[in-house]
């Protein structure tokens, strides 16, 4: 494996160091190179909508931010902690399973599937995390998973089954599930692409209001309404590349890079 970037001195005042910083993050799966020195920064309450075609890097990216898979080269660093290493000196050296697992519990993830626990009720997948894994007093984790399905809209369903919910309320529960965990930070890996379309709108509607809450949120999406209407930061990647990030307006309107137009023009067809 190559040797990530050494540790470098970073923005001191908290208030104005990004929540996540990527410098040159490289990912290799065999001979292919699923991430090319990718950099980026992710600010505090931030939405960043990451877009591009499929195979381009984006989830790759994801897992990566949250140690599911480890880079061959470049860095990343979660609320100025160096994420899956640590430094003495100038040199890197990773971190235990151990080490990584408590890194992982300060960073939420939703993926394509919903990955709940069928066995469970609603209320138990979500009170699972901070019982099993943070030990935190039941009853005061009940408390607070019961406010967090009021507010994804699934009070009601708090002793169903997951087999007894639609794709798209399934999908709310693991936002929830991964809510109560209190993450600095939310991803979403296209969360809705494996719903019908009627479900799509109802997860969407709970990801706004995530955002307008001040969630410091990572999507991978295809819902460009979604992107444009909710994200600060709107990046497309292609070839393992960042080609261009900028607002959502200037990326989703007024893109300058001749790859991000011909992306933008195929997907208005």
């Amino acid at each position: 494996m190559a040797t990530p970037t050494t540790a470098t001195s970073i923005i001191q005042d908290p208030n104005a160091a990004p929540l996540i910083r990527a410098v040159d993050v490289t990912k290799h799966f065999g001979s292919v190179v699923a991430l090319d020195r990718v950099s980026l920064n992710v600010m505090r309450g931030e939405v960043c909508c990451i877009i591009g075609s499929s195979g381009s890097g984006k989830s790759t990216f994801l897992r990566c931010i949250n140690m599911l898979e480890r880079i061959d080269g470049g860095a990343i660093w979660l609320n100025e902690q160096l994420v899956g290493y640590r430094s003495e000196g100038t040199k890197l050296y990773e971190l235990r399973d151990h080490e990584i697992a408590r890194q992982r519990r300060r960073v939420g993830m939703v993926f394509q599937r919903f990955n709940l626990f069928p066995h469970l009720t609603v209320l138990q997948n979500v009170m699972e995390g901070p019982v099993i894994v943070l030990k935190e007093p039941v009853a005061q984790v009940r408390e607070h998973a019961l406010d967090l399905l009021g507010r994804v809209g699934l009070a009601d369903k708090a002793n169903a089954y997951p087999a007894q919910l639609s794709g798209g309320q399934q999908q709310r529960v693991a936002i929830a599930r991964a809510l109560c965990m209190k993450p600095e930070l939310m991803l979403f890996d296209e969360p809705t692409s494996a719903l019908d379309p009627e479900l799509v709108a109802e997860v969407l509607t709970v990801m706004r209001d995530l955002a307008d809450s001040g969630m410091t949120m990572m999507v991978v999406t295809h819902e460009l309404g979604f992107a444009r209407d909710v994200a600060d930061t709107v990046v497309f990647m292609q070839k393992g590349q960042v080609v261009e990030s900028g607002s959502a307006d200037a990326v989703l309107s007024h893109p300058t890079h001749a790859q991000t137009i011909a992306f933008m023009g195929a997907v208005r067809k």
